[in-house]
């Protein structure tokens, strides 16, 4: 019979972090699952800490191929999955989950019907566990059998760990990760919230985010990569090429302008932060796909700005790079002395 859950753990160049987040999952209350490994072509210890898991743990399996990147190792591992589970959920082989994760995730969707359940996350570092800031909004409070029409602050749940999907569902959506770019995960978790007819939202932290502390960062973690910034513009494109492209009117409609708006008001800020301290690629990778973006967004999707995003797209748009860092160094001046005065 096949198992109940299956979970997909792709894993490249993890060997520190590997065995601790394997750990976790096989302490899972909820033991009725499969985890398919998927080595995507590894250079360290990590496959062989994978294979002694598969080893002596039935329940695990390792797939292996040629580095392909994170969202390619996710779709190979959706390919190998037992045919016949009911649910899915994906796990990061550098994070971790509290024992309970799955048991509460899938006792939830079983008591609502729901075609998703996600929860919230901690932030993982060596100093202990903390309050993941990108989850803070959506997941304040639980809201079961809920939608991000009456949620809207779901549109910010992009990650693609804290989640267990109905495998029927996430099945006939038809949406597999984008490969070769970097955050490949909210071109797949943001449809699925317009796409589900109901889902429910946990405030109990059923996952464990690590910041990498050691100097080998993760490339996301990377802030003033030009690819990180080329990346995110691309998987923002992507989720409204999908928009654009559904038959429903209401998707091309109101789910745009309310994804949209979220681009221009919180997305899209997280670069203005690092456009000063970026070198010249950074500040010319950024002026140029955020330029596109905007364009295709359209000023009539600025009204109800504060002036000062208007200001900084208005720049941006005109390429005054010059003026846009001057802003913006003013702007976080603005900032640290307000919070100096708080504290004070």
């Amino acid at each position: 019979m096949a198992p109940r859950l299956s979970l997909v753990v792709p894993v490249h160049n993890v060997e520190r972090y590997l065995q601790e987040c394997l750990d976790s999952i096989a302490a899972q209350t909820f033991g009725d699952f499969e985890c398919v490994m998927v080595d995507d072509g590894s250079t360290d210890d990590g496959p062989a800490i994978a294979k002694a898991y598969a080893a002596r743990d039935r329940r695990f399996r390792l797939v292996q191929q040629e580095n392909q990147g994170l969202g390619a190792a996710r779709n190979t591992g959706w390919r190998h999955l037992t045919p016949g589970t009911e649910y899915l959920a994906f796990v990061d082989s550098d994070d971790t989950l509290p024992p309970h994760a799955y048991q509460l995730m899938i006792s939830t969707l079983g008591d609502t019907g729901s075609d998703f359940v996600a929860g919230n996350a901690l932030r993982l570092r060596t100093t202990g566990l903390s309050p993941s800031h990108a989850h803070r909004r959506p997941f304040r409070e639980t809201r079961l059998r809920t939608h991000v029409r009456e949620l809207p602050a779901l549109v910010t749940d992009r990650t693609a760990w804290n989640k267990v999907y109905r495998r029927s569902f996430f099945d006939a959506a038809g949406l597999l990760y984008p490969e070769g770019i970097l955050y490949e995960d909210a071109p797949v978790s943001v449809p699925h919230h317009f796409l589900a007819e109901r889902v429910d939202v946990l405030a109990d932290p059923i996952y464990h985010w690590r910041v990498r502390e050691d100097g080998n960062l993760s490339i996301t973690q990377k802030k003033t990569d030009p690819r990180g910034l080329v990346d995110r513009v691309r998987s923002m494109e992507l989720v409204r090429e999908w928009l654009l492209a559904r038959p429903e009117p209401v998707f091309a409609e109101q789910y745009l302008r309310a994804y949209d708006r979220n681009c221009l008001t919180e997305e899209i800020p997280m670069f203005f932060w690092t456009v000063p301290d970026g070198d010249r690629a950074y500040r010319a990778a950024y002026q140029q796909h955020v330029t596109r973006l905007l364009r295709a967004i359209g000023p009539e999707a600025q009204g109800g700005l504060s002036p000062q995003l208007r200001l900084k797209y208005r720049l941006t748009l005109a390429d005054s790079m010059q003026s846009f860092v001057a802003v913006q160094r003013a702007h976080s001046l603005a900032r640290r002395t307000r919070q100096a005065v708080r504290r004070g």
